[in-house]
């Protein structure tokens, strides 16, 4: 009998490339005008530094610095800082003892590295180190990470006398001496970060030592880590004996790596995590950056499960796709048919299946579980097994999954089967919750599609902005067909890109052969990068539009930027002309050629949602992303009084809802409770939150796609609530029920009530958390090159398509409605009942200023005498004393700030009905609003409609016309076309000036506050003469048409 050896994984280190390319317009600080600058990296206690450029305000280094990454796992965690200094040594009288002088550092996160082939150049701001530096100028930097295999190198023999004193030596590498650094005090559950590293001229490489449990028992199974986050440690070959030491301790040795001689001092620091991770202790669960879900489930309630994890058989008699029945109490389930391996016998079925059962404790007690084997075709019974459940083991994670064991199968005594009993099956059986890992892929239905049905968790596409510039065509090839007579041939050129499209205008021509556009196109383009541009030249002189040439471009060999860099433009030949010249249109053919730029935009935040609902508006490239604030916590608990979606079982009213929610790029998908109107999901999910002014959609659907008859039938919508991030105190958990509303064509409808519980977890004023406060909402290159508002628009619809196409290709798929419901696709259609909601809420805003100027009014009349004069005083105050006005208004909102500190909302707000004037709805509105595009109705219908805004049309034009009339009443004042008005004007403002010059102001101040507020018995009633005179003043409206 021959062995088979085991094949050892190769190991790997990771290493982490910092390149150094250049700086640009750093600040002199050798005091003649100049600096001669370095640039030191520190990462992970490993710190390098390039050479010194002398004398150079833009200096160019083109230096790589590597750094050993000693745990790619937690690479996530760690933090690159990048520091300039100006070099005193090189400056005229510079001494060793002087510090070097601060030009500026950068601070990177390790979620910002990306792997060998996708980094790029990014320039980077230089960053203050206090408020009271002086800093500027950027910094070029190209960072990135790969793995490098480590060559085993076998020792050779060592000589006999190592030989005998090989026990000592062990025993005394055992027991070195250790130096443990720490700051403040040590907590073996919250590791701290230490600062950084003494280091000598060579850093130590770093080893890291962690605490893993034994190796846990190989199991042949496949299944899919979606939900729940597992930190379990993998299972390895042993590295050292770990037991004395905490988990997050890492030892550094002067020794290679791959060395076999270890010294005796050894050196333990204690790490902290970047400010973008923060104490699990804290708040609840886990913060980690590879996996976002908490396994704690604190905002939901625990729901406990009985779960069969049913692996495989061996020995079974001989049958045709046997199935598993597992039964316990009232409750029965069904495997699916078992599957057999090329080659093995038909006795040994695999089926790789987790059931689960609800459990009730107190029932359970006296309970039995029966694991029952049968033949698929002919439902003979092949054997069972029993288990008493209250030997059942409870696992919670992060316990490691427990290991299926083999059972012999018995058989029933009265069973006429019973001869054909025979094999083992495989199985592990434990008591969960919803927690556990193999819930999601647990639940069980009768219905054909179970897998829409399941809780999973989806990912939206990497969505680019491509820009494609058109610069000119040369060497057009023309059919011999004569043109009509006119200067030039009209030249146009089409871009495609799946389905978009995009047309340019007429080209210029210098009467040659060469066609200028200089035009801009931007499209949608999703990862993988697999389509292609198709630029087509077309001749649409005539009326039929002939190919003049076209061009086929792969994406993925279009450059990718994340700045405003330019990129080189090319010369492409076109080819498969239809007109004249070359061959005859042949394949081959050369048809001229078209000059383009082409670049895959990353520094773009490519929008999916409308702008003030957005969820994420982090860039493209991974290189220029933040570092996460904090972390939202969700739990969806339930819904109740949910109203009939559909009728089963002759006529009976059913729903089968579940529920999503979308943050960011990641989307949550609830498992479906069927037949209830009140169910129950207690399923929870975080997010990494990167800017807290950002927006949380929860929608509740009813599916029909598990059922085969209506498969391509979409889901109906129950509602949907919005949850703005920044609404929520830090680590305050929020449980509520919100009303689900929908727009139906008869009008507003509550289709019931959520249950959720939400919780963002965020350090309470923590400088970073404020720093966003003040930075752009959007990223760079949106305010350097903005996109038109039209243009972003087509932009975001074409991105909707996108993601909507990508997530109907899952499994199970997320439908395409349920895509555009969650994201507001048609959130730009009109509507005249949003335009009403509009209206009031400008009447909201401006309630403020109507409230000021009915007080002031209430003043002059002297309705309160008592509050009149303390306004004269107050008055007389503020003209004596000027300095006191700013101060006094500030002052002022802050004690508004603290007064409405007690009407602050309790809970996040959610659908307002009366703020969406959905209360008193017009029918024939509502109608219109939900109307599709084109319009589906009538021809009489669509000019009523059409009627109707040309009357409201007409009201907003009178409106603009009066706002037109006032401002050029303004402009007549001086523009002479009322002769004797301008005089007026001007010899008024002359006297107006003599008498300034005279009168102290403050006494013209008080006069003339004290005349505005004079009692109403010195007042006439007819309007005052300044305004009379306005108000005749002549405008441009008498020379209209």
């Amino acid at each position: 009998m021959t062995t088979t050896p085991t094949v050892q994984p190769q190991e790997t280190i990771r290493k982490l490339v910092v390149e150094v390319v250049d700086a640009r317009d750093l600040l002199p600080k050798d005091g003649q005008g100049s600096s001669s600058p370095y640039v030191i990296a520190d990462f992970d206690g490993q710190r390098k530094r390039t050479s010194t450029k002398f004398r150079d305000l833009n200096p160019l280094w083109m230096e790589k610095l590597e750094f050993i990454v000693t745990d790619p796992k937690t690479m996530d965690a760690e933090e690159l800082e990048i520091d300039v200094f100006n070099d005193k040594k090189m400056g005229s009288g510079g001494g060793s003892s002087r510090k070097n002088h601060f030009l500026g550092r950068v601070k990177l996160s390790g979620t910002q590295f990306v792997k060998k082939g996708d980094e790029g150049l990014i320039y980077f701001p230089l960053e203050k180190k206090s408020v009271f530096s002086w800093i500027r100028g950027e910094i070029g930097l190209r960072i990135y990470y790969y793995d490098e295999l480590v060559e085993e190198q076998k020792p050779d023999a060592p000589p006999p006398q190592e030989k005998e004193a090989g026990t000592p030596a062990v025993e005394s590498k055992k027991s070195p001496v250790m130096i443990v650094q720490e700051e403040d005090r040590y907590s073996p559950e919250i590791p701290l970060h230490s600062e950084t590293a003494h280091e000598m001229e060579e850093s130590p490489p770093i080893v890291v030592v962690e605490e893993s449990p034994p190796p846990p028992t190989v199991q042949h199974e496949h299944r899919q880590h979606i939900q729940v986050n597992e930190s379990f440690p993998p299972a390895g070959p042993p590295q050292m004996e770990p037991s004395h030491f905490p988990p997050e301790v890492r030892k550094m040795q002067t020794s290679g790596v791959g060395s076999t001689e270890r010294v005796t001092t050894e050196r333990v620091r204690v790490l902290r995590r970047s400010n973008g991770n923060y104490s699990p202790k804290v708040i609840t669960g886990k913060f980690t950056g590879e996996n976002e879900r908490i396994s704690t489930y604190d905002l939901v309630e625990p729901m406990q499960y009985l779960f069969v994890r049913i692996v495989k058989a061996r020995g079974l008699s001989a049958n045709e796709a046997p199935y598993v029945v597992i039964r316990s109490g009232s409750q029965t389930l069904r495997s699916k048919p078992a599957i057999h391996r090329p080659g093995e016998p038909s006795g040994n079925p695999e089926w790789q299946h987790v059931l689960a059962l609800c459990y009730n404790r107190p029932e359970a007690a006296s309970s039995t579980l029966e694991i029952l084997v049968r033949e698929g075709a002919s439902e003979a019974f092949l054997g069972g097994i029993c288990f008493d459940l209250s030997d059942v083991p409870v696992r919670d994670p992060p316990d490691s999954p427990l290991a299926p064991q083999w059972y012999h199968l018995e058989g029933g005594g009265d069973d006429q089967n019973s001869g054909r009993v025979s094999g083992d099956i495989q199985v592990s059986v434990w008591i969960g919750t919803q927690a556990d890992d193999a819930f999601p892929e647990s639940w069980s239905s009768d219905f054909p599609y179970v897998s829409h049905t399941r809780s999973k968790v989806y990912q939206s596409p990497k969505l680019w902005y491509l820009r494609v510039t058109v610069i000119e065509a040369q060497d057009l090839h023309f059919s011999s067909q004569p043109h009509p007579p006119v200067t030039t041939p009209e030249v146009r050129m089409k871009a495609q890109l799946g389905f978009q499209s995009i047309r340019t205008r007429r080209a210029c021509s210098n009467h040659g052969s060469s066609f200028f556009w200089n035009e801009d196109f931007v499209f949608v383009a999703g990862e993988p990068l697999e389509d292609q541009l198709i630029i087509l030249v077309e001749d649409r002189t005539s009326k039929e539009a002939v190919l003049l040439g076209h061009v086929v471009v792969a994406l993925s060999s279009i450059e990718q930027r994340v700045d405003e860099r330019p990129v080189a433009s090319k010369w492409l030949v076109l080819e498969g002309g239809g007109g004249g010249g070359g061959g005859g249109g042949g394949g081959g053919s050369y048809c001229g050629r078209i000059h383009l730029r082409l670049c895959l935009e990353g520094g773009y935040h490519v929008l999916d949602e409308a702008a003030h609902l957005s969820s994420d508006f982090r860039p493209t490239a991974k290189q220029l992303w933040k570092p996460a604030i904090g972390i939202l916590e969700l739990g969806i608990l339930g819904a109740r009084g949910l109203l009939p979606m559909k009728t089963k079982n002759g006529g009976k009213g059913a729903t089968d809802a579940y529920c999503v929610a979308k943050y960011g790029k990641k989307w949550v998908r609830t498992r479906t409770v069927m037949d209830s109107f009140d169910p129950r999901w207690n399923e929870q999910y975080t997010w990494q939150v990167y800017d807290p002014c950002t927006v949380l959609t929860i929608g509740v659907f009813d599916n029909w796609r598990m059922f085969p008859d209506a498969e391509e039938k979409p889901d109906y919508r129950i509602g949907k609530v919005r949850i703005r991030v920044s609404t929520l105190e830090s680590n305050k958990v929020y449980t509520n029920s919100y009303p689900l509303l929908v727009l139906l064509r008869s009008g507003l409808k509550k289709m019931g009530e959520i249950e959720v519980a939400v919780r963002f977890a965020c350090p309470s004023l923590l400088p970073d958390t404020c720093a966003i406060y003040g930075q752009p909402l959007l990223p760079r290159m949106h305010y350097l090159r903005p996109l038109g508002v039209a243009q972003q628009e087509a932009l975001r619809g074409a991105a909707i398509k996108m993601v909507a196409l990508w997530l109907a290709r899952s499994e199970p798929p997320l439908g395409t409605e349920v895509v555009r419901y969650m994201l507001d696709a048609d959130s730009h259609t009109w509507s005249m009942r949003k335009s009403k909601a509009n209206w009031f809420r400008i009447m909201a805003v401006l309630g403020w200023a109507v409230g000021l100027a009915r007080w002031v009014d209430d003043i002059r009349r002297w309705r309160n005498s008592v509050t009149t004069v303390l306004v004269h005083v107050l008055y007389l105050v503020l003209v004596w004393f000027p300095e006191l006005i700013v101060p006094t208004g500030f002052l002022y909102v802050f004690l508004v700030g603290v007064w409405y500190y007690r009407f602050r909302p309790k809970i996040p707000a959610g659908m307002d009905i009366r703020l969406s004037q959905a209360e008193t709805v017009d029918p024939d509105e509502l109608d219109e609003e939900l109307d599709t595009m084109p319009s589906s109705k009538p021809a009489d219908i669509i000019r009523v409609r059409y009627d109707r805004l040309r009357t409201l049309a007409a009201r907003i034009q009178t409106v603009l016309g009066d706002f037109a009339t006032q401002g050029e009443r303004l402009q007549a004042l001086v523009s002479w076309r009322d002769p004797r008005a301008t005089r007026l004007f001007i010899g008024v403002c002359l006297l107006v000036a003599m008498v300034m010059y005279m009168v102290p102001h403050k006494m013209v101040a008080v006069a003339l506050g004290f005349y505005y507020l004079r009692h109403p018995m010195f007042r006439e009633p007819m309007p005052p003469a300044s305004l009379n005179f306005f108000r005749r003043l002549p405008s441009l409206s008498d020379r209209l048409i």
